[in-house]
């Protein structure tokens, strides 16, 4: 039976949309012109370099674009007397964090590959002067030409008519806002805890180029974890006091705190599908090497059924999390498997090596007899074929 649209869009959800974003910056890009006082013409002749990641994300039934990219384009121009001139531009970073957060501007680095004269030079200044505005009004319909296109994808809706149109992000009812009006969606209950709650322990590992108070830091200060979850943040890291991450998806408590080394928290998830009352134990430790640090998230408590589900959520939430604020992960992330799936999988292997153990002797059996007829005949052979060793008997 299909989960109801209020439960089903809880669930956190990532969709890879990598080679669509590079298909619309070729697209969209390559749209752009301007023109100077003198007739001089510039514009963006194609995108030659797409490098990054582009994902599209559901927390708490909201839309969120996650995305951090390098987009080089080459451009070409035309003098007052028709000479072509080209050039190239690279954009260092396309990101959420600048289109849609402003924390930062974008940074265009500009070159010019066609030998220089003053009307050469015009036409490099055109660019460098009017193209950037044209291409960060552009940009800055990224995300919602993302959400148009693939939020269908990640958002259930319960009305037939608006399969394929994602809730706006503000649509969900507060006590601040007015509510709407229009057929009323059955309150959704979360499912009692029950006792003696079948749970397991997944866990991730990273391994990130970063030191480890680094990592402490970004995972406990306040002001720097809403740059990797995108969303409002609480968090007083010492022993007793609440947090809240994800805007409030995720709650619980700070068991302990040992900085650069290791934080150990109740954790819990905000979603219908979450047992009322229950408490994960989430517990990060940090490994510093020479180099690297190694990151491992293990959450101790899971109910049987969400390990795949929480699984990707550490990985796509916490780990591209970091990742997509520039921190370089210098291996893939571990394969992960939840401790119920591993003594699954160990017994299988004693079944089979115990199957494999009974029936090595009787797969021995066929070579055994094999090698018996083969030591009869080499016997067997030498003794009929030399002479008899007694006189055949003389016929008279």
């Amino acid at each position: 039976m299909a989960l109801p649209p209020s439960t089903a869009n809880w669930h956190w959800k990532n969709k890879n949309i990598t080679r669509w974003g590079t298909e619309w910056f070729e697209r969209e890009l390559t749209t752009l012109s301007v023109t100077g006082d003198n007739g001089e013409v510039a514009s963006i002749s194609s995108v030659t370099e797409v490098d990054g990641d582009i994902e599209l994300g559901q927390r708490k039934s909201k839309l969120i674009t996650i995305f951090d990219c390098k987009v080089v384009v080459s451009w070409t121009g035309t003098t007052s007397d028709g000479t072509e001139v080209k050039g190239n531009l690279t954009i260092p970073e396309v990101s959420h964090e600048i289109i849609c957060d402003g924390l930062s501007d974008f940074v265009f680095n500009w070159s010019l590959t066609t030998a220089a004269s003053p009307e050469v030079n015009a036409v490099f200044e055109l660019a460098r002067k009017r193209l950037p505005a044209a291409i960060e009004t552009k940009l800055a319909t990224f995300p919602s030409a993302i959400i148009d296109a693939h939020g269908k994808d990640l958002t259930v809706s319960g009305d037939p008519s608006r399969a394929g149109t994602p809730a706006p992000a503000g649509s969900a009812s507060s006590s601040s806002g007015p509510k709407t009006t229009g057929t009323p969606t059955a309150k959704t209950t979360k499912p009692a805890a029950p006792k003696g709650l079948n749970v397991t322990t997944v866990t991730v590992e990273a391994d990130f180029q970063a030191s480890a108070d680094d990592l402490y830091s970004l995972l406990t200060d306040e002001k720097r974890i809403p740059a990797w979850t995108r969303a409002p943040a609480k968090s007083n890291p010492t022993a007793g006091s609440e947090y809240s991450l994800f805007g409030g998806g995720v709650r619980g408590k700070y068991i302990s705190l040992k900085p650069g080394k290791e934080i150990t928290q109740t954790w819990a998830l905000s979603s219908p599908t979450w047992p009322s009352g229950h408490e994960a134990t989430f517990t990060t430790t940090l490994d510093q090497g020479s180099d690297s640090t190694k990151v491992k998230f293990s959450l101790a408590g899971v109910p049987l059924g969400m390990e795949e589900e929480l699984k990707k959520n550490i990985e796509g939430y916490y780990i591209h999390g970091f990742k997509s604020i520039g921190y370089v992960c210098l291996i893939p992330t571990t394969p992960v498997y939840s401790s119920s799936y591993l003594e699954q999988k160990t017994a299988t292997a004693n079944r089979k090596r115990d199957v494999a153990s009974s029936s090595t002797f009787a797969s021995y059996l066929p070579a055994i007899g094999i090698a018996t007829l083969v030591l009869v005949a080499a016997f067997a052979v030498p003794y009929f074929s030399s002479p008899s060793p007694f006189p055949a008997p003389s016929s008279k």
